[in-house]
């Protein structure tokens, strides 16, 4: 029998969870293609390695944009072949599988996202939104009649949503999260250094010095680049408050979409929240002092998941097994 597949296809990373086996592909969300020959020529980590430093006739492409297809083409050939990548080791084929999405995308996307994952091997096809999947994944019990909130703060998308017995009663997701931190980064160096950097520098700036919060002795690293004026390369050097600075105002729309949807919820759902606190997911998630930001402008407990990257992946697995097990009909 087939077994029972997670799939977590986000704007930055693909991640597949498998009934029994938990994580067991977690791979950028990349392409890379012969636009000469029309054809791929590498996916994942290796299509990564190419970002930013291809000649002419090669492109790494990001089939995924702010949470959904961009190109569709594109999105079936990574799926079928991480999906191959499976069957190499030893996933019977076409196992019934859950994609996760953002809760704001239009029907066209939703089919779009089912056909792919169709297309790619699988067999029966489910789909469901990102922070209900996010929530399970991180071991909040959304079937109870209190309310659960989530924040899961994605590559291309952040959803925040409020759950309650096994659904979403309020959320709202928007096109805030990595990827647009990463583009902060290198328009504060463009504007305040006159230096152009790519991509994976931006990125790597994040990871090392990302803080939500001020800090005292900031963490500095030296970062190259273009010097826009010269076209010569540069070295700066930067330091965690000055990339607080740079993203601090994309972080604070996360805060006002939290705000709209708790005060769209009833009080009673509002009092559990207070009571249980938020819990915050994705790779976000990740960003020092983000959980304390949050929590001081929001007036409620926020906490990091366990294991925020893999929440959910796991999520969809665990509720399609759910589902698949108590032999529901998702409505």
């Amino acid at each position: 029998m087939a077994k029972t597949i997670g799939i977590d296809l986000g704007t930055a990373n693909v991640l597949i969870y498998v009934e029994g086996e938990g994580i067991v592909l977690n791979e950028p969300s990349v392409v890379a293609i012969d636009t000469k020959k029309d054809k791929v020529l590498a996916v994942g980590t290796d299509a990564y390695k190419m970002v930013g430093r291809t000649p002419g006739n090669i492109r790494a492409v990001r089939p995924l944009k702010d949470g959904v297809i961009s190109d569709f083409d594109m999105t079936e050939a990574m799926l079928s072949y991480f999906m191959s990548k499976l069957k190499a080791k030893g996933v019977m084929s076409r196992p019934s599988i859950m994609v996760c999405a953002p809760t704001n995308i239009t029907e066209i996307e939703r089919k779009a996202i089912i056909e792919a994952a169709e297309k790619s091997g699988g067999g029966k096809v489910y789909l469901e939104y990102e922070p209900k999947v996010a929530a399970v994944g991180a071991g909040l019990n959304i079937f109870s009649p209190i309310a659960s909130m989530v924040i899961d703060m994605g590559g291309g998308t952040s959803d925040i949503a409020v759950l309650s017995l096994g659904d979403i009663v309020q959320s709202e997701s928007i096109r805030v999260a990595g990827d647009r931190l990463n583009a902060d980064i290198a328009n504060y160096i463009k504007h305040e250094f006159g230096l152009q950097i790519g991509e994976r520098t931006a990125e790597q700036v994040k990871i090392e010095l990302g803080t939500a919060l001020p800090v005292e002795n900031p963490a500095e690293m030296e970062v190259r680049g273009r010097d826009t004026f010269t076209g010569m390369p540069r070295t700066i050097t930067l330091d965690e408050n000055m990339v607080e600075a740079a993203m601090h105002d994309s972080i604070n729309q996360v805060v006002k979409a939290a705000h709209h949807v708790l005060a769209e919820i009833q009080p009673e759902l509002s009092a559990d929240v207070i009571d249980r606190g938020i819990v915050l997911t994705g790779g976000g998630a990740l960003l020092r002092g983000i959980d304390q930001y949050l929590s001081d402008e929001l007036g409620v407990p926020v906490m990091v998941s366990d294991s925020p990257l893999d929440n959910v992946a796991k999520g969809a697995g665990e509720l399609l097994e759910h589902i698949t097990k108590t032999d529901t009909k998702r409505g």
